[in-house]
């Protein structure tokens, strides 16, 4: 298999960072509502734990969409 093949995979392989991400996020979410639902006087609280964490997971997905654009282009 030729170098530009094995590097176009590589970068697949790293978008697919973004897949854990939302679902990482999105499971955060539905924690972080259920824990409202029980504790509303809590919700200040928990909002900022979530966004921090939502923060979080984003970045790993930043990373990964910019690991493979840096692939694509030593590709090209």
């Amino acid at each position: 298999m030729e170098a530009n093949g094995l590097i176009a995979i590589a970068a697949g392989i790293a978008v697919l960072t973004g897949f854990g991400a939302g679902i990482g996020i999105g499971i955060a979410t539905s924690k972080a509502a259920e824990g409202v639902s029980r504790q509303p006087e809590a919700a200040n609280q928990i909002r900022g734990i979530t966004l921090l964490g939502a923060v979080l997971a984003e970045a790993t997905a930043i990373y990964g969409l910019f690991i493979a654009i840096l692939l694509y282009l030593k590709m090209a």
